[in-house]
């Protein structure tokens, strides 16, 4: 099925729900999830700067201490700090309360492959079990919060953690390309679903797609007068954040690049580049939602974490646990929460990565309870065999 075809049928739950294109959403808080795929190297981003083995399992790739040179990483508190290529973005939103990080957070799936470990986190179900590929969390959540929520995907291809019995659209926003099929061709589509009981829906999804791409255009056109930022991911962020402040509540996006098996790079090199990136557009989306921010809630997760000790290629390879970012202005950050242990040889799981100690269906679960107010019951409906966890952020 395609980008099209998935557009089509989808914009008809919330249209036939609200009477209208683009219906306002029905409760005011904004949940987005941000999935970093490719497994991105925590270590080097939230830093266990009180830790020495740190410096001594990455003699090449460490970024310098805190204090000790001008690209050195940031302290967040006693233990941990960040990467300076933060500075003008995540940190202020950490000083202001709106950001926290959570180590030692993701599943407890060991395959250690991208396709595998991806699968089971957007599922959410128990890995103890028989895998349903038509059931992902986000899906089953819009099912729990109904009416309250007018879910979106920005990829080009439904994600499977959107897959389930709602109909959700789906669209990628980091392109201006017009759209794929032409009002010719959209004419034809139409007609051949004219009399049935598809009709409403196709041509819902055909407006649905027109009204975002001249949203679009429109923007395109103020960006070639002088308006800043129009590279990567802060212009897609950007745009998310305009359709979640008017048409939609519950989004999903993924960020690729980062699998740094090669050439990682410290506090200059690949992945400060694309962490650079990351930090532009989370923090241009912030600004971008406005007020609303205040009710605005982001994750920011990866399949699994990296190898704590650099490998032979100045780069690290496939890990266990990893730091869960937790964005917004309406949560009590300024922290660093969640079950912690000291990092040292002897704490790493299998003398090689990260614990987990925050599974992530627990984390949130947890949060999840807390923004939406539901029970366990609800919640299990969304990780179904799993507890929710309190972290203490809402």
């Amino acid at each position: 099925m395609n980008r099209r075809e998935l557009l089509v049928g989808a914009a008809l739950l919330p249209l036939v729900r609200a009477g209208r294109l683009y219906a306002a959403p029905a409760t005011q808080k904004r949940l987005l999830i941000v999935f970093m795929r490719g497994a991105y190297d925590a270590a080097n981003v939230v830093v266990p700067g009180a830790s020495e083995f740190y410096y001594r399992a990455r003699p090449n790739i460490a970024l310098p201490r805190p204090g000790s040179a001008e690209n050195a990483a940031l302290p967040l508190d006693e233990a941990w700090a960040i990467h300076p290529v933060l500075k003008d973005t995540i940190v202020p939103l950490y000083r202001k309360g709106q950001a926290a990080f959570v180590p030692f957070a993701g599943t407890d799936d060991l395959s250690r492959s991208h396709f595998e470990t991806q699968d089971s986190i957007e599922l959410g179900q128990d890995l103890n079990g028989s895998r349903d590929f038509r059931s992902g969390f986000m899906s089953r959540l819009a099912g729990v919060l109904q009416d309250a929520v007018t879910p979106i995907a920005f990829t080009g291809q439904l994600p499977l953690i959107f897959r389930g019995q709602m109909i959700i659209p789906n669209m990628s926003l980091n392109t201006g390309a017009k759209p794929g099929i032409d009002a010719r061709q959209a004419a034809l589509i139409s007609g051949m679903y004219q009399g049935s009981g598809l009709a409403p829906a196709v041509a819902q999804g055909f407006q649905v797609e027109d009204e975002v791409y001249k949203s679009l255009a429109g923007e395109m056109q103020a960006a070639s007068r002088g308006a800043t930022s129009t590279k990567g991911f802060e212009l897609e962020a950007r745009r998310i954040a305009r359709l979640m402040r008017e048409k939609f509540n519950l989004g999903f996006v993924d960020v690729g690049g980062w699998d740094t098996h090669v050439n990682q790079g410290g506090a200059s090199g690949y992945l400060a580049g694309r962490l650079g990136e990351l930090g532009k557009g989370l923090a241009g989306f912030a600004d971008e939602m406005g007020p609303d921010w205040a009710n605005t809630t982001v994750i920011a997760i990866s399949e699994f974490g990296r190898t704590f000790r650099e490998n032979g290629n100045r780069g690290t390879d496939h890990g266990h646990g990893s730091v869960y970012w937790i964005l917004g202005g309406n949560i009590k950050g300024g922290r660093i929460v969640g079950d912690q242990v000291r990092v040292a040889e002897e704490t790493l799981f299998q003398n090689r990565d990260y614990p987990v100690l925050n599974e992530y269906r627990a984390l949130l679960g947890g949060l999840f309870a807390k923004l939406y107010g539901l029970d366990e019951g609800a919640v299990q409906k969304v990780f179904p065999g799993s507890k929710s966890k309190d972290v203490g952020l809402v």
